[in-house]
């Protein structure tokens, strides 16, 4: 597929993406007293993918990279792996839907989409899974190594990055840098109301520009669920940087597909959670 087509509206001319925030008149509290001022508030837009005719999901997300965010949600859902797996692509922002054709149908019937799969999935200690997450989850083979230095670069360049984040204070942000602290930093940020859009949208990204996740590392705003996890582990990312912190269950999952867990990254500390052994001390 060449290009992603987006449908004229008229309140979006140009198929352009509706603004990701918005300006709220409001009273500020401040030292005993009520003031008028303007504020900035993140935008929520709901969006509808269709696939192949039938409605597959509706996503309330921030309205930016919303090309990305079908195709990394597409992908980690184990619809697509590769842009060749499009045949079609049809964005229509004004109505709030994305039109997807697959190259090759599906024939996984859609109820494993939404229903729990119970089981130790390969014998290991994975509690629970969607079913998609069972065929669309990857090990991580342990490889690429961090320093401690570079842990602390990311997050405080991840948090200076986000225009989004300063100006609301409503989104969560995440970003795939390299390990390398010669190379700059971050290399591709995406913010979203949810969690989940963020590291869908860096996920879409990867699949339409083919980037290579070889010495790659995520450098993430928000808690790390179990959710969160799987996402990285689709994606393929062997290390999950977070400034705040992880679940139990998101651990054992770490654990068991090889990601290396580090959070609550703040000032000069941090805590490595899983696979220590792909942290670098400085000599």
């Amino acid at each position: 597929m060449e290009s992603i087509e987006k449908a004229d509206q008229a309140d979006y001319r140009d198929g352009a993406e509706p603004a990701a925030t918005a300006t709220w008149h409001i009273l500020k509290y401040a030292g005993g007293q009520l003031q008028p001022q303007a504020d900035e508030v993140a935008a929520e837009y709901p969006l509808t993918i269709r696939v192949d005719g039938d409605e597959f999901a509706t996503i309330v997300c921030s309205p930016s990279d919303l090309e990305d965010m079908v195709l990394g949600f597409l992908a980690s859902e184990g619809m697509i792996r590769v842009m060749e797996d499009i045949r079609s692509f049809k964005l229509d922002v004004g109505r709030g839907f994305a039109e997807v054709e697959l190259t090759i149908k599906q024939s996984t019937s859609k109820e494993w989409y939404n229903k729990r799969l119970i089981g130790s999935c390969c014998g290991k200690s994975r509690q629970f899974y969607f079913h998609n997450d069972a065929r669309t989850a990857k090990t991580i083979p342990l490889r690429t190594r961090i320093s401690a230095q570079r842990c602390l670069e990311l997050m405080r360049d991840l948090q200076q990055a986000s225009a989004e984040f300063h100006n609301t204070g409503g989104v969560h942000n995440a970003a795939l840098c390299t390990v390398d602290s010669s190379d700059p930093l971050p290399m591709l940020i995406r913010s979203d109301i949810g969690r989940h859009n963020a590291l869908d949208k860096i996920y879409g990204q990867c699949i339409r520009h083919r980037i290579p996740l070889q010495g790659k590392v995520i450098a993430f705003s928000g808690r790390v669920s179990s959710e969160v996890l799987l996402k990285v582990a689709k994606i393929g990312v062997g290390i999950l940087l977070s400034k705040s912190a992880p679940t139990g269950l998101a651990l054992e999952l770490a654990h068991d597909l090889g990601i290396a867990v580090i959070g609550f990254i703040r000032g000069d500390s941090f805590n490595v959670y899983t696979h220590a052994e792909r942290l670098e001390l400085e000599s």
